[in-house]
């Protein structure tokens, strides 16, 4: 069987990548409730596994929810591009400003790619 440098590359992060364990939800909910309490509009909402273990996040700030107000006529969801370390799929929804230019509305971390997952994400951003 063959094989070239980038496999065995490949096959090295695979192995190294970290998964979300059960102490790292409780430090991103710490993470975020700091900033929840120090910057005005930010909101975020963690969808939580039985035994307390991140499945999804949401997020968004003050200047993406204006930006939302002002150019939500059209708004692109994103779920391609690369995923993290923690095998999470970054989502993303963006619209477009006036010099047609990309701007960023809100953020998520998705652990699949599944019909409730995304109805969770949608619900929450509603």
């Amino acid at each position: 069987m063959m094989f070239i440098e980038k496999d065995c590359r490949n096959y090295i992060e695979q192995v190294r990548r970290l998964k979300l364990g059960e102490g790292d939800a409780a430090a991103i909910q710490s993470y975020f409730s700091r900033m929840q309490a120090s910057c005005f509009g930010f909101y975020f909402s963690m969808d939580l596994e039985d035994e307390s273990r991140l499945k999804n996040l949401f997020w968004v700030d003050k200047r993406c929810r204006q930006a939302y107000k002002e150019l939500g006529d059209v708004v692109s969801f994103d779920t391609t591009y690369l995923n993290n370390k923690y095998d999470m799929l970054f989502a993303s929804f963006v619209g477009v400003n006036h010099h047609g230019q990309l701007t960023l509305l809100v953020c998520g971390l998705l652990s699949v790619e599944d019909t409730n997952t995304l109805v969770w994400l949608f619900r929450t951003w509603m």
